[in-house]
Order: C-alpha cells, then structure tokens, then sequence
C-alpha cells in the first residue's frame, strides 16, 4: 500500500489527468504547493512501486495499478466530504478535515461511511431528522 504522502501525490494526479488529459510536475507541484524538485522525487518512488511510467522530459503515465488506487483514493475524499456534509460540519473546514483524516480510516471504515451517505442519500428526511437533533443541542449549548 502506497504511504500517504504517495496517496496525495496519486489523488492529485488522478484528478490533473482526468480534468486536463496529463500531469506534468509543474501542475502537480502547484496543486499540491510543493517545490517541482518534490515532485520528481515523489514521481520517480511512484514509477518504482509500478503506480505510474516517469520519463524525464516527457512526462507520466498511471499504470493500471495507479489509476486503481488514484480514482478509489478520488472516491474517498469525496466520500468523505460528502458525509461531513450531512454531518454538518462547517462547510469551511470541510475540506481540510477531510486531509486530516483520511489517511487514517481503514478502508472498512470507509465502506461503512459509504453505507452511512447512501443511507442518507436514499431517506433525506432523515438528514432533517439529524439537523433538528443538532439546532436543539446548539440551542441548549448556547443557554
């Protein structure tokens, strides 16, 4: 399984390729505010755990092994905030409490959120249920 900071690296260059067609180290280093240097570093442990082809100057590939892992590590952080939405937890914290977390849910936690968010999906009213349930506690907080 790759580290991860490896699983950072994956998801951000699973996301560039989708959206733009490739990933080169400059986008990949802007997206995920690093120096260019980090990147190739990170790029060529990637190409030696077979998560993607690297050849300099010319750019990278995922591997069918990279593009697994990057579209289920994509799954999970949407997952994720997904849930943290109905949840409701602040919309502006949301996305860096995804980063926080997220490499530290087991993949079986994971496939429980999935049930948790597709339960939610599918009985909204329950959603208002659970907003009811968190204005009266905020309420009794506040008192």
């Amino acid at each position: 399984m790759p580290t991860p900071s490896m699983e950072d690296y994956l998801e951000r260059i699973y996301l560039l390729i989708e959206e733009k067609g490739y990933a080169r180290v400059s986008d990949i280093a802007e997206a995920l505010e690093v120096h260019p240097s980090s990147v190739t570093k990170m790029v060529q442990k990637l190409d030696k755990s077979q998560y993607l082809v690297y050849e300099k100057y010319r750019g990278l590939v995922l591997t069918a092994k990279g593009k697994k892992i990057g579209k289920r590590l994509v799954y999970r952080h949407d997952l994720l905030e997904e849930f943290m939405k109905i949840i409701g937890v602040d919309k502006d914290n949301i996305y860096e409490d995804v980063e926080g977390i997220e490499h530290h849910l087991s993949w079986d936690a994971i496939d429980r959120i999935g049930d948790l968010v597709q339960y939610f999906d599918e009985n909204p009213e329950q959603v208002e249920q659970l907003r009811l349930v968190q204005k009266k506690n905020d309420e009794l907080e506040g008192s």
